[in-house]
């Protein structure tokens, strides 16, 4: 059943005349039904033109034939996104871009003066068999599709998409023979048709998480680099990345944990929380079973980190490893120097202090990628056990984001107080291990 109406009649009448397609008329008469669109094109033009016809079968006006010629579809960016049903696969799109050479010649006897031919062609099978073929080339595992364009920055101007006060101040400075001549309603038919020149697909990221045990004093956990230069060969997060970018056959990834330890620094006990952004995924489904083989494999191909608690999750899932961060605690073992010979006696009233508050500035070893600042930290508790005249060993359960090396030696002043300062001793710290950080995320799993 044809969508348009009498009361249509004049209304599609002008807009055929100047070169409106049949589909963009829909859209003017307000046709909100999806079925008249579906139509092929050809179908639909026909169809026009017998409802536009007079009794004597004569069409009222005549329609101009400018001979079409091709042009490149400005910027066409966004595309189609898939979204699986399973929340951690993330979403799937196809972009319809500039740079390419897929084109298609008008059917029509004329360009559409208002959507530039993009509602003639790019809505029939043809392209929509094109499109079909390039996702199922693509190679990327989704369910869902959702198809949307970016339209060239022309049809807003020919749509008239302005706020009412740049209207307004628009039509106040310019007089009403200028306005007629350069802005004619409805616009003229354009002489060159628009043309999809490339088609890409993309799916959107997929999110992994765990947590990682660091067993070497020499392992920075992103990549150390310095004026260009890699300092070590390797890092906690390529030791981890780099299978997860094989198996998920991704592009590229984001890594981020809750804190970090510094190169020298080994954390061990349940380990420290991560989480990896993998980026256009061509593979996003994975039994728990091949997630633990996963992690199998990464587990034995070094003996500098583990990991464990490796599942997908959303990426709303990754807020929970941030959320009040700083409140969280952690548990640290150090290994201290004291220039001076001490007794077992000396260092036991560090076991009774509680929730010792301190002010850190900034450290100096930081303060080169960290803005100059006071920050207010508590020691929750410490426990002591004497190796030597001149080392013990401490264990302390501390607010995140305390230094600690700087608390043991002081940093010239800039922590207060100090291990050093409470035991009257110039002190320095020989090794550091991170034995727990205290973030219920991500949930543990079954060994």
């Amino acid at each position: 059943m044809f969508p348009l109406t009498e009361g249509n009649k004049h209304v599609a009448q002008l807009l055929f005349s100047t070169g409106t397609c049949p589909r963009c008329i829909f859209r003017f008469c307000g046709v909100d039904f999806h079925a008249p669109y579906k139509l092929s094109y050809e179908e639909l033009f026909n169809e026009l033109q017998k409802f536009l016809k007079t009794e004597k079968g004569e069409l009222i006006l005549e329609v101009p034939n400018p001979p079409p010629k091709k042009i490149r579809l400005h910027e066409l960016e966004d595309g189609i996104d898939g979204t699986d049903n399973q929340s951690q696969n993330g979403e799937g799109r196809v972009s319809i871009i500039e740079g390419g050479s897929i084109a298609f010649k008008s059917s029509s006897p004329n360009v559409c003066n208002v959507c530039l031919g993009i509602l003639q062609e790019f809505c029939e099978k043809e392209f929509i068999k094109k499109v079909c073929q390039k996702v199922e080339a693509s190679g990327f595992e989704f369910t869902n599709l959702v198809f949307s364009v970016s339209f060239p920055p022309q049809l807003s101007v020919r749509e008239s998409v302005f706020t009412r006060m740049a209207v307004m101040k628009a039509l106040n400075k310019i007089n009403e023979e200028d306005f007629r001549k350069q802005f004619p309603c409805p616009p003229n038919s354009p002489k060159a048709v628009c043309s999809v020149l490339e088609m890409e697909c993309a799916h959107g990221a997929v999110f992994v998480a765990g947590r990682y045990n660091k067993y070497s004093r020499n392992l920075p956990q992103t990549p150390w680099i310095i004026d260009g230069e890699r300092k070590l060969e390797s890092s906690v997060e390529e030791l981890i990345s780099d299978h997860l970018l094989t198996v998920f056959k991704a592009e590229s990834f984001n890594f981020s944990s809750s804190g970090r330890e510094d190169v020298d620094v080994r954390t061990l006990g349940n380990g420290r929380p991560f989480a990896i952004e993998l980026v256009n995924p061509h593979r996003v489904h994975f039994t728990s079973q091949e997630i633990k083989e996963l992690q199998q494999k990464i587990n034995s191909s070094s003996n500098k980190i583990q990991v464990r608690d490796l599942q997908l999750v959303t990426r709303e899932a990754i807020g929970h490893m941030k959320e009040g961060e700083e409140e969280k605690t952690k548990t640290y073992s150090a290994l201290i120097w004291t220039n001076k010979a001490i007794r077992k006696e000396d260092i036991e009233f560090l076991n009774d202090m509680k929730d010792l508050k301190i002010d850190q500035k900034t450290p100096l070893r930081v303060l080169h990628r960290r803005p100059l600042a006071v920050r207010n930290r508590i020691i929750h508790s410490m426990e002591t056990c004497y190796v030597d005249e001149h080392h013990f060993r401490l264990q302390l359960k501390t607010q995140a984001g305390t230094y600690i090396k700087e608390f043991v030696h002081g940093d010239f002043g800039r922590t207060k107080p100090n291990i050093g300062s409470l035991m009257n001793v110039t002190a320095d710290i020989l090794e550091l291990d991170v034995e727990s950080v205290d973030v219920d995320w991500p949930p543990a799993l079954d060994d």
